[in-house]
């Protein structure tokens, strides 16, 4: 399409999975029983996803702030950039 911003897919592509869900939580812990000491906050983020069968996972991990910063900046959709 003429003037769309959407990337276009070539038709090699195929498209496996759909993000159906994604939230996130900024968290700080200060102690851990493998750390004695963890000083830096981070964000845990939990994604829902429907696989190309339609069956739909839970995916949940934790970044950095700064990694979490970088990822928000592909998806311009969302409304973050930097």
């Amino acid at each position: 399409m003429e003037g769309s911003s959407e990337p276009l897919l070539d038709a090699k592509s195929k498209v496996t999975s759909q993000l159906l869900d994604f939230q996130w939580k900024l968290g700080m812990a200060v102690s851990s029983d493998s750390c004695r000491s963890l000083k830096y906050p981070y964000v845990a983020v939990m994604l829902k996803v429907a696989d190309e069968s339609g069956q739909v996972k839970k995916k949940s991990f934790e970044m950095t702030i700064p990694q979490f910063q970088q990822t928000l900046g592909l998806f311009p959709y969302l409304g973050y950039y930097e």
